[in-house]
């Protein structure tokens, strides 16, 4: 087993559709302690609540493999 000395952040939409956001390198710290990760994360959070609303709203589908109707939205974090 190889470790990695990188923290890796994404959302999960289904389990086909992965959405890869940023990271940076490991810390004894956990992401809350580190200004950078932390900002990633809540970047992310905010994306997965837009897309969700979007979903609600019939405005985009996440369905299996597939997430339509996000050509040309745009999404403001």
């Amino acid at each position: 087993m190889e470790l990695s000395k990188l923290r890796l952040y994404c959302l999960r939409l289904s389990d086909s559709v992965l959405i890869v956001g940023n990271g940076g390198p490991k810390s004894p710290k956990t992401y809350e302690e580190d200004s950078e990760l932390n900002g990633y994360v809540i970047q992310l959070q905010k994306l997965d609540d837009l897309l969700r609303l979007a979903e609600t709203k019939g405005e985009i589908t996440i369905e299996e493999a597939t997430l339509s109707g996000v050509d040309d939205k745009q999404f403001e974090i």
